[in-house]
């Protein structure tokens, strides 16, 4: 059995596209490459609609992401946020931490 992937893809003017399987399996080898991956852009959309799935692993680099982003300037805009993410969140009574960036 493969190991479950992610990816990240550019689709151009700061959008970019998440798929994959956002879990514990797959975040920390992906995260340790976010210098390879993670956007430069004053502004940065990041469409969620290709993830099969996120888990509370997911939903933790997300936050991270934010702040990196956050930290170096940039704003963060979520698009097509899984019903499964938005529980996790609110579940773990951060979803105030996103609500933002949201869309």
């Amino acid at each position: 059995m493969s190991k479950p992937k992610i990816a990240w893809q550019a689709l151009g003017n700061s959008h970019y596209c998440l798929s994959g399987e956002l879990e514990r399996d797959t975040v920390p080898a992906f995260w340790r490459q976010r210098r390879e991956w993670i956007p430069q852009d004053s502004k940065v959309t990041l469409d969620l609609s290709a993830l099969a799935r996120v888990d509370s692993a997911g939903m933790v680099m997300l936050l991270h992401l934010y702040q990196e982003l956050s930290s170096a300037g940039s704003d963060l805009t979520l698009l097509n946020v899984p019903e499964q993410l938005k529980t996790l969140l609110r579940l773990s009574h951060v979803e105030s931490m996103l609500a933002a960036c949201i869309e």
